[in-house]
């Protein structure tokens, strides 16, 4: 099985790369991995259908029960929003998981486009942010910034950018300046809003404190129970029904619905269909007492058909329990025997942590509402990073929630602990949360995995130790200088006030670890400044000493000019009329030898020709024609002409070297082997 899923996945990346013209492997891998490997999906995120790109030939039977499923079709019809992208109203994609593609892929016959046009093509991506009650849905194009998201949540929370922590990403940290392209992202995407800076507003409880016929009001029962001697504090909206009340009542107690006895409920709650808000009982608390019903014991006269026939009636009763209120007989028994009618919150065949907590937060959503703590998209690893390895400022502790539907006390803990307003703000404000299932054993393992591998072998045996009716769990792990430290475990089976009191308490213990950070993070900064100050300081002080060595090498260049121009003066003032009468006469034989010389001969004269190039020792060079018979004297007065008499200077040729001038000035150029061209370079005589 695992070599056709490998082959079905060759061929989905053969199919898109040959429709989208990505050539570039590791990018059509990432691209069909953030579609979950849905190929239709995938090709329509790269290249809309409303541009007319893509064309496809499914058949009939393909697109509605092929290897993609409905889902994937509806994914795949590209959608533009005609509200503006800072619209609340903007429908969000409802996501689900796509079956593993047969071993068949369909047959795509796309017009393959230039690779500039695919590079061009937009995406409209979609948002959902939370922020403390609130969830605003912000759609915009992957060609615009986090930047650009912040400006249209400003609007909308009414919270200044500079305020305003975006979380979520998958990547970590990025900046106001990232562009969305740049992150590869899936077309649906949970962000939340973290305000540090800003005071959280006041519960609900207490704002609606005056309006206690409202349905936005919560009250608290403080039920207890008799068998167990146990007291239960749960926080209930008004909108709840008596029936629903019974129900996590049944999964914390384990007394089903039809065998509760309740004390405490006032005469008007005689229906069970009645939401608390009219039910009568006091507002804000309000005290319950239940305990299992007795059954009445059976006489020694009844006779073995009568009861029979009582056996039979308190099963029907059993059965008759549930259409009178409105559950099915799964519910009545509680979470232990429902949660097999129910998806599984992380399925066993995801592929990474982030697939699966991106399934667990829908089905999360889906049980309990939108109210809830913002799960951490991403990894283990990722979640630690994000939480542990920024500024000290910046760092949280780490909430890791294990769920176990086959615990009784999951529903009730989720609904009324991690749904709490106080806990879902608090969490926000203070914690990364990361969650898990564990109801599956390969969950389970994959979780003990991580564990071990992040936080040690201990913390991986402290979770096998827990029973199935303790969990679920809340993890409270700190990050420290060397290793992770697990803070606190708290278990399904506490109260709202209690899970508080926990939670600060951590906080506590790490605000005071925090301080102590931020105050070797602050001297450390201070030294590595003062490093840079000195560092700066010395760097400067160089370029003084560099520049200041410049200025007296050219002070020092400048005396040296000064010097021999002041020498060749006093050389000038020095001549005396016998060296002007010298040099006139010197002058006069250079000219005469100049117009003794033969005209130069031209190259189309048809006698042998030699081109002579003379260097002198200044660096320059004296070219002329001569005649293959000319004489070498010729050569000679031409060089003396030019200021080189042979009485000063040999001519000499480059290899091998000879002396010219030492040769009989009555040989002709073609005897001294100076022919058809040479070079000749001129060196005083010692």
């Amino acid at each position: 099985m695992a070599s056709d899923s490998n082959m079905d996945r060759e061929m989905i990346l053969a199919d898109f790369q040959a429709c989208t013209g990505i050539d570039n492997i590791a990018e059509a891998i990432t691209l069909l991995e953030l579609n979950n490997w849905d190929l239709v999906a995938a090709i329509n995120g790269v290249i809309p259908q409303e541009n007319g790109i893509l064309q496809s030939n499914f058949s009939s039977e393909a697109s509605q029960t092929g290897p993609y499923g409905p889902h994937s079709q509806s994914e795949a019809t590209a959608h533009t929003p005609s509200a503006p992208p800072s619209s609340a109203s903007a429908s969000a994609t409802a996501s689900s998981s796509s079956s593993p593609p047969s071993s068949s892929s369909p047959a795509f016959c796309p017009v393959q486009p230039s690779r500039h046009i695919v590079e061009r093509q937009s995406r409209m991506l979609n948002f959902r942010v939370e922020y403390r009650q609130r969830s605003i849905e912000v759609v915009l194009e992957d060609a615009s910034t986090v930047g650009d998201i912040k400006t249209i949540l400003e609007t909308e929370l009414q919270v200044p950018v500079s305020k305003m922590q975006l979380k979520g990403w998958k990547s970590g940290d990025v900046s106001d300046s990232t562009v969305l392209q740049s992150l590869h992202l899936p077309k649906n995407n949970s962000l939340y809003v973290l305000t540090p800076d800003i005071a959280p507003l006041a519960s609900t409880s207490q704002s609606s404190s005056a309006q206690q016929g409202s349905s936005s009001q919560n009250y608290l029962l403080v039920i207890s129970h008799r068998e167990a001697q146990r007291d239960y504090s749960l926080n209930f909206p008004a909108s709840k029904t008596i029936q629903e009340v019974k129900r996590n009542i049944s999964d914390l107690t384990n007394i089903p619905v039809r065998h509760q006895q309740w004390d405490g409920w006032p005469a008007t709650a005689s229906d069970d269909s009645i939401t608390l808000a009219a039910s009568g009982i006091s507002y804000p608390c309000h005290h319950l007492t239940v305990c299992r019903r007795s059954s009445p014991a059976l006489t020694v006269d009844q006779t073995d058909e009568c009861t029979d026939v009582h056996m039979v009636s308190d099963s029907e009763d059993d059965f008759e329990d549930a259409p009178e209120f409105g559950v099915d007989e799964s519910e009545i028994f509680g979470m232990g025997s429902s949660s097999c009618q129910k998806s599984p919150m992380m399925p066993e065949d995801s592929e990474n942590e982030g697939d699966a907590l991106l399934h667990f937060t829908a089905e999360f959503s889906r049980r309990y509402g939108d109210c809830h703590p913002v799960f951490y998209i991403g990894s283990l690893e990722a979640a630690s990073q994000e939480a542990f390895y920024g500024k000290a400022r910046d760092r949280k502790l780490l909430a890791i929630y294990l769920h176990n539907d086959e615990s009784v006390l999951s529903n009730v803990f989720c609904s009324q602990m991690m749904c709490a307003d106080s806990i879902v703000s608090y969490l926000s404000q203070n914690f990364i949360t990361w969650a898990w299932d564990v109801t599956k054993e390969a969950n389970k393992a994959r979780l003990l995995t991580m564990c071990t591998r992040h936080f040690g072998s201990v913390v991986a045996q402290t979770i096998r130790t827990y029973k199935t009716d303790q969990f679920p769990l809340l993890l409270i792990v700190m990050g420290k200088r060397t290793s992770n430290e697990v803070l606190n475990v708290i278990q399904g089976n506490t109260t709202v006030d209690e899970l508080m009191m926990r939670l600060m308490g951590a906080m506590e213990i790490f605000s005071a670890q925090q301080q102590e950070d931020i105050k070797d993070e602050d001297e450390r900064e201070a030294r590595e400044m003062v490093k840079r100050e000195q560092d700066e300081a010395y760097r400067l002080s160089l370029e003084a000493d560099r520049k200041k060595r410049e200025a007296q090498e050219r002070e020092e260049a400048e005396q040296v000019r000064q010097e021999r121009i002041r020498k060749e003066q006093e050389e000038e003032r020095e001549v005396t009329p016998l060296d002007v009468n010298l040099q006139a006469v010197k002058r006069a034989i250079r000219l005469s030898l100049e117009q003794a010389l033969p005209p130069e001969p031209k190259e189309d004269d048809g006698e042998p020709i030699s081109k002579l190039r003379i260097r002198t020792p200044s660096g320059e060079f004296l070219e002329r024609r001569f005649l293959g018979s000319c004489k070498l004297q010729v050569l000679f007065d031409f060089v003396a002409s030019k200021g080189y008499p042979s009485d000063e200077f040999k001519l000499l040729t480059t290899f091998p070297r000879r002396n010219i001038t030492q040769l009989d000035p009555a040989w002709s150029l073609l005897e001294a082997k100076l022919f058809p061209q040479e070079t000749l370079f001129l060196e005083a005589k010692e």
